[in-house]
């Protein structure tokens, strides 16, 4: 059977960071990956860059939309055309340590689960450490992910054999969350690799302008995905603000 991995990268304008994107997934010490990436109309050479990289390594394949669509429509066409076993995500700005997926299998067989995530650490916009690492609850429940996205985007992988392929919500923004709140649905609890396995990038563009946007994406969630009334999506973000700030900091590691 196929133990392949499907990697899911939607792409904007992305050309200061994929070439080191890819090239973190190509040093893998797991080999038996596909990288799926769908560009989103971008204005830059991100798309010559990938054609570039594609054409040298026909594990990397790239697909273009016909219009700005976000990223989770990107999202879902790669996951359309993937054919691994195991669905991974990987941003265009984001970077994965050597060992990532052959680690994160290894759990997976191990523990006879049929999803993992794992910690991570902080990267600026250059590419140097923050110094700070990015934990979670080592048995995380429905409830703790409810209130808080403890799973980055970057780290988690799924078995579709388990799973099926889960479609990536319409939302502009959260749609990881969605994924992994469905996911937890199903198995109530679940264990990451206790190690980072991967580098998260802040970007100056994507810090203080955003937050309130985020609350905002937030509210939609439990609005809409959760179906809450608006008073108890309200009460929802208590929990969600209440959590961000005084349990969410106990898992941010100081390097």
């Amino acid at each position: 059977m196929s133990q392949r991995v499907s990697i899911i990268t939607p792409t904007f304008n992305s050309a200061a960071f994929i070439s080191d994107t890819i090239r973190s997934v190509q040093n893998q010490t797991y080999p038996d990956w596909e990288m799926l990436l769908v560009d989103d109309c971008s204005t830059d050479e991100t798309v010559a860059i990938v054609t570039a990289f594609a054409a040298q390594d026909n594990r990397i394949r790239l697909y273009q939309l016909e219009c700005n669509s976000g990223a989770g429509v990107a999202r879902n066409q790669a996951l359309e055309r993937a054919s691994g076993r195991y669905i991974a995500f990987l941003d265009a700005d984001d970077l994965w340590k050597p060992e990532k997926l052959e680690k994160q299998l290894a759990f997976l067989a191990q523990n006879k689960l049929p999803f993992t995530f794992s910690f991570y650490d902080c990267i600026d916009e250059n590419g140097m450490s923050l110094h700070k690492r990015i934990k979670a609850p080592l048995r995380l429940s429905y409830r703790q992910l409810f209130f808080c996205n403890f799973i980055g985007n970057l780290t988690g992988i799924y078995d579709t054999d388990y799973f099926g392929k889960i479609p990536i919500a319409s939302f502009r923004k959260r749609q990881d969350w969605i994924v992994w709140l469905t996911i937890m649905k199903q198995i109530k609890t679940a264990q990451p690799v206790p190690e980072s396995l991967a580098l998260y990038r802040i970007r100056k563009d994507s810090i203080s302008a955003s937050k309130r946007s985020l609350l905002q994406h937030n509210y939609r969630i439990y609005r809409d995905f959760h179906g809450k009334s608006s008073v108890m999506a309200l009460f929802c973000m208590i929990g969600f603000l209440f959590t961000q700030l005084l349990v969410k900091p106990r898992f941010v590691e100081k390097l």
